[in-house]
């Protein structure tokens, strides 16, 4: 309060704020404007003084530490002791490979017409060239404003100078499965971005002996993509040139960890896999699935823990499986396509979330059983290796020894 007057509910918060800096600085700063200490307190006796004056506050032989209280007129009270933090060593990150070709201006509003408006705003704003940098300006936006209901990002055609690499913490590369797909992916990337589309190339060389398409044709279209053996050689192109352009920015991971055919791109990118075998156990697999799985399955989340969907299994037993866990309260089923439409309707006439996966075949499930011996056929010259970044698997829940990622293991991860 002496410093900046009382902050009503946002007091507590101002305290510890002050508290923090002062731990970081490592001085106790005057309390200000009090000249005439109250004659309410017995100033002689006891611990207890006001800081007429800025002192210094040395660590010594043991860290700095603090209490903030918070006293409510209503009767709250809060106590909270802050201790100062570890010294960081400054981590020396690698080197930026190349600029960032745009920057996202995301801009929020509570009405559309009120996001048009800002929108706009942002974009006079940034008519001079100079000052203030879209950097800047994109930096703000992202982590200083609120995220109202009508939202839009629009990408500043302009060049980023550099990116920081200096962090005290990890950095994990996560790859989904099917189904984050969308028409006209990575186009804008592919001539945006020297290195995205280098890598595209690479990749779509490593895949030409097992497909007969162009993943970079594909790419380019903008045509919806809708057959799994189209699917998932596109997508793990894209996700294994999207971690090239991180790394290229100067974003290296510490670790990787992929969901389904996911894997697949991680392994890729933590170096179990060569990119011609991890492009084999894509496309090979995916050829499979389309041949002998499409159109007798299907998948459905449902918003439940697993515990739950599992009694509600009950009555499909040999049609239905639970497929993936993807968090404490969403579970994937699979299985016969009929079932899986039976069992969305009777979730949602208990008012459960559910809705179907858009596939037409029933990954995860005891569909897959069936082309295990086939599978094992064509994936088997892969030649699996130790990696160069940690591999978290998703099938045993661990950090894998990258030398056992064989074709059985990629069954395993489909079944």
């Amino acid at each position: 309060k002496s410093n900046i007057g009382h902050t009503q509910a946002a007091a507590g918060v101002a305290g510890i704020i002050k508290t923090v800096m002062a731990l970081r600085a490592g001085v106790l700063p005057k309390t200000l404007h009090v000249e005439a200490p109250s004659t309410e307190i017995n100033w002689s006796e006891g611990g207890v003084e006001l800081l007429t004056e800025t002192r210094d506050w040395p660590a010594a032989d043991r860290p700095r530490r603090a209490g903030v209280s918070s006293f409510g007129v209503s009767g709250t009270n809060a106590h909270v002791i802050l201790e100062q933090a570890p010294a960081v060593e400054p981590v020396d990150g690698p080197e930026v490979r190349g600029p960032l070709p745009v920057v996202p201006l995301v801009v929020s509003a509570r009405s559309r017409a009120a996001l048009k408006e800002q929108s706009e705003r942002v974009g006079r704003l940034l008519e001079p060239a100079g000052e203030p940098r879209p950097l800047d300006v994109a930096f703000s936006l992202a982590t200083g404003r609120a995220a109202l209901e009508h939202r839009s990002v629009t990408l500043d055609q302009v060049v980023v100078e550099g990116v920081a690499t200096q962090s005290p913490g990890r950095t994990v590369l996560v790859f989904p499965g099917q189904g984050t797909q969308w028409a006209g992916m990575g186009r804008e990337l592919l001539d945006a971005s020297p290195v995205f589309a280098a890598r595209i190339r690479e990749c779509a060389a490593a895949l030409a002996p097992f497909i007969d398409f162009d993943p970079i044709e594909v790419l380019r279209s903008g045509a919806a993509l809708e057959r799994v053996e189209v699917i998932q050689p596109v997508s793990w192109a894209v996700m294994v040139s999207l971690a090239e352009l991180w790394r290229s920015l100067g974003v290296e991971p510490d670790d990787v960890v992929g969901h389904s055919q996911g894997e697949i791109a991680a392994a890729a990118v933590s170096g179990a896999l060569s990119l011609e075998d991890a492009a084999r156990v894509v496309a090979l697999r995916a050829q499979v699935i389309g041949r002998e799985l499409a159109g007798l399955g299907g998948m459905a989340s449902v918003s439940l823990p697993r515990t739950e969907v599992e009694t509600r299994l009950v009555g499909w037993e040999g049609r239905l499986d639970v497929a993936a866990v993807n968090g404490p309260s969403s579970t994937v089923v699979a299985g016969d396509a009929d079932a899986v439409v039976e069992f969305v309707a009777a979730c949602r006439a208990e008012k459960v979330r559910a809705r179907q996966v858009p596939v037409d075949y029933a990954s995860h499930s005891a569909h897959v059983e069936r082309i295990e011996a086939e599978l094992l056929d064509v994936l088997s010259p892969i030649t699996p290796r130790a990696s160069k970044v940690p591999f978290y698997s998703t099938v045993d829940a661990a950090v894998a020894d990258t030398t056992t990622l064989d074709a059985g293991y990629w069954y395993r991860n489909l079944r």
